[in-house]
């Protein structure tokens, strides 16, 4: 049994013990148990990040694709000389549940690391769906938004939270919460009725126990151009985009103890918000990703960029450049899904920013806490 399991154990016993009273919560104070079990996850999460090297923490920063359907030679090197936190699985890497599982199971224990690897995959439903062999592919958003009935989301993410865990992936890259998204990727174009079935889904994931993400920051439903193909801007004022856009992350979060509960990750597009931050990504954008998702929206759960390869954000930025100008920003994980040497710039983009002292070790143990705390909650070897 692993240190951070065996201290799961002790916190259980610790909170059997602690239901034999009240008294605390009557005078509106935290039920001791609870208090003595954050203490303790976040003494545990203070004493791994003290144990990593810097290569360490940058790794935990940098979630990749990989190529194959078995464990091989490029992934051992990979997760040894790079420590990578996170590995992301397309249709590439699926056959079947027997042997996903397998791959999964060999990824986590190839890894080495102090902390389990994030295994995350692209469930949303629809089109956008992988694994269909053997994952049941819900329908698409714009189908459960058009029934009227957000239980239809709840139990649609329970099913495929399930499925997920069942080969061993602990991150869903979904809800879309985006507006009238194209390929039915959107519960709806009603911020109101999208806000609801989020809260749904979001209710079938924690239920069973998998991490999702909400994405994309601050919202590219109405996005004129592909972000897959090239960048462009959503020029909207800021009051439209504080009733439109803005509105479902804005709700999910006051929901859910304003974000601090690390049940779920923010995934930042890469379109422009001409009234937010000028032609500067949302990706690359201290003004969104820190003021307004951070300390305006209250947020304080994990932030993950999208995919660094495409086209609008790699048309303007190397993946040098993109990976550090991310993490200053406020992301706590940048996604490189196609390619090897791509991510290993952006990874040593952020180990170059480090050494120079463009980015100081107190910023990278910001996110790297988060990421640890998430993965002792939610994720296993």
């Amino acid at each position: 049994m692993s240190k951070w399991k065996t201290i799961v154990c002790a916190l259980a016993l610790v909170l059997m013990g602690g239901m034999c009273g009240c008294a605390a919560e009557t005078r509106g104070e935290a039920p001791p148990a609870a208090s003595a079990e954050a203490s303790a996850e976040q003494a545990e999460a203070d004493r791994l990040l003290a144990s990593m090297s810097t290569t360490e923490k940058i790794g935990q920063m940098v979630m990749i694709g990989v190529y194959g359907t078995e464990i091989n030679d490029d992934m051992r090197y990979l997760l040894h000389q790079f420590h990578y936190g996170g590995i992301i699985l397309f249709d590439r890497n699926l056959e079947s549940a027997e042997q996903a599982r397998g791959l999964v199971q060999a990824l986590q224990q190839q890894s080495e690391e102090k902390v389990p690897l994030f295994i995350a995959i692209d469930e949303e439903g629809g089109l956008v769906a992988r694994g269909r062999s053997f994952i049941q592919a819900p329908p698409s958003q714009a189908e459960l938004g058009e029934t009227g009935d957000p239980e239809q989301a709840r139990l649609w993410a329970a099913a495929a939270a399930k499925a997920l865990r069942g080969i061993g992936v602990n991150v869903n890259f979904a809800p879309v919460a985006d507006l009238g998204a194209e390929r039915g990727r959107s519960y709806s174009k009603d911020p109101a009725v999208a806000a609801s079935f989020l809260a749904a889904a979001g209710e079938g994931y924690r239920e069973n126990g998998l991490m999702y993400t909400l994405k994309h920051f601050p919202g590219i439903g109405r996005a004129p151009v592909d972000p897959h193909k090239g960048g462009s801007a959503i020029d909207a004022s800021l009051k439209e985009l504080q009733e439109y856009e803005f509105r479902p992350f804005r709700e999910h979060i006051e929901a859910t103890d304003k974000g601090r509960n690390l049940d779920y990750m923010i995934m930042v597009g890469h379109l422009a918000y001409p009234a937010l931050d000028g032609d500067r990504a949302a990706t690359v954008s201290k003004k969104i990703v820190t003021e307004l998702l951070r300390e305006d929206m209250g947020y304080q759960g994990l932030v993950v960029t999208d995919d660094l390869g495409m086209g609008a954000i790699a048309s303007s930025l190397t993946f040098r450049q993109a990976g550090i100008a991310a993490i200053e920003a406020g992301a706590d994980i940048v996604l490189v899904c196609h390619d090897y040497g791509n991510a290993e710039e952006a990874y040593m983009g952020i180990y170059d920013a480090l050494k120079s002292g463009r980015l100081s070790e107190e910023r990278l143990d910001e996110s790297v806490r988060r990421i640890v705390l998430a993965k002792l909650r939610h994720c296993s070897k």
